[in-house]
């Protein structure tokens, strides 16, 4: 027999999802401020050039395996793996849960990884591979990736962004902090509440959304890390938390 919820979960589950909705409708931005924000990123990094990969296969391997670590980990454990076997879905498939598993050490969490990397390796499989999920419309294809076991909303978008050319804008832990920081978004916001606001406000684009991230990435690891460095941030006239660290007489952290 099925065990019934309790009328306290689901009551909770309403407000959370009446918080959710009324959250939606705080999530916009000015077209504006935004291209402001870009123009200044663009001009201190420049071209980012990404997704780091050489084949769209690639960017999905990756876009698994860079979760909770760096690239710098990824890069080595994709290594690893070209120095065993071809790096396609079928010869990676064949290859034994723990010899996987090893491959993938310097990623971290790599019992798991090797998990969610197989799930994804027999569904890609067994919808035909590449060609046959780029025939399929972004809404049908983001539904599919959801539906694989270890991938959320994040993993989704930078396989739709980066391997399928897709404009769907990525929200990542980055980005909230920095638009959380520059007072644009509320930074706890549902994934697809600030998804959707990025996308109402910048044209559908998918280079231009695949530079928008990676500048963000840029500017988080280099000026708005968890300590942010303000002195040196190209943002910072337009940053209330920058400023209100000025009016209070903080010191604006350097590296």
């Amino acid at each position: 027999m099925r065990k019934r919820r309790r009328p306290d979960r689901l009551a909770a589950r309403a407000v959370r999802a009446d918080a959710e909705a009324g959250m939606a409708m705080t999530c916009r931005l000015d077209t504006a401020q935004v291209e402001r924000v870009y123009e200044r990123l663009f001009d201190a990094y420049g071209e980012q050039h990404w997704w780091p990969a050489d084949t769209p296969f690639e960017v999905m391997l990756g876009a698994i395996l860079t979760q909770n670590t760096s690239w710098q980990n990824v890069e080595k454990a994709l290594d690893r793996l070209r120095g065993a076997v071809l790096l396609d879905a079928e010869s990676l498939l064949s290859m034994p849960r723990e010899v996987l598993a090893d491959h993938l050490r310097p990623a971290g969490y790599y019992n798991l990884k090797a998990g969610r990397l197989a799930a994804f390796l027999a569904w890609y499989c067994e919808q035909g591979g590449y060609a046959a999920l780029n025939a399929l419309e972004t809404a049908e294809l983001r539904s599919g990736l959801l539906g694989v076991h270890g991938i959320g909303p994040e993993t989704a978008d930078d396989m739709l962004l980066y391997a399928f050319g897709r404009p769907v804008f990525v929200i990542d832990a980055y980005t909230r902090r920095l638009f959380g920081r520059l007072g644009m978004l509320p930074p706890d916001a549902p994934y697809e509440s600030l998804r959707g606001a990025f996308e109402a406000a910048i044209p559908a684009d998918a280079r231009h959304y695949g530079e928008w991230h990676a500048l963000i990435v840029a500017h988080a690891k280099s000026a708005c890390r968890s300590r942010p460095v303000c002195a040196e941030c190209p943002l910072r006239g337009l940053c209330p938390a920058a400023l209100r660290q000025e009016a209070v007489g903080r010191p604006l952290y350097s590296n």
